[in-house]
């Protein structure tokens, strides 16, 4: 493995770690945006919380680790997912979209998020992610 290679993955390890413990408790926050997919092993629903926009009946984000995140991997199994906007649950498809590029769109996300994506992704490894909302949100 080349030494780039090598960082990349530590950082990796480093963040997925970090982020682990801290997604924990992030969950819990009553304003935070989640990203609920179902367990690709288990069939569990799993929360995730992320960062994105709303635009129309669209909600976009950014993986910060691409089809490494567990949750890409869980929306390639099954893409039906749901979305906690505002504390109000949305069913929805979520989209992988390679071909989108995801540093163009981090600059149409709110700023926060661009920059956490940034500094904690590998900014070869970014992958965009578009999630068709149904419905009219459930508390």
């Amino acid at each position: 493995m080349s030494s780039s290679a090598e960082k990349a993955e530590s950082k990796y390890r480093a963040v997925t770690a970090f982020q682990r413990r801290l997604n924990a408790v992030v969950r819990r926050l009553p304003g935070q945006t989640l990203l609920e997919t179902t367990g690709r092993v288990s069939g569990l629903p799993r929360r995730t919380p992320v960062g994105g926009r709303r635009t129309g009946d669209s909600f976009w984000l950014v993986s910060e680790f691409g089809e490494r995140s567990q949750y890409v991997r869980n929306i390639r199994a099954d893409p039906r997912v749901r979305v906690r906007l505002r504390g109000r649950w949305y069913p929805g498809t979520a989209h992988l979209l390679p071909d989108d590029d995801p540093l163009a769109r981090l600059r149409r996300l709110p700023r926060y998020n661009g920059l956490v994506v940034r500094a904690m992704g590998v900014r070869t490894g970014l992958l965009t992610v578009r999630v068709e909302l149904r419905g009219q949100g459930s508390r």
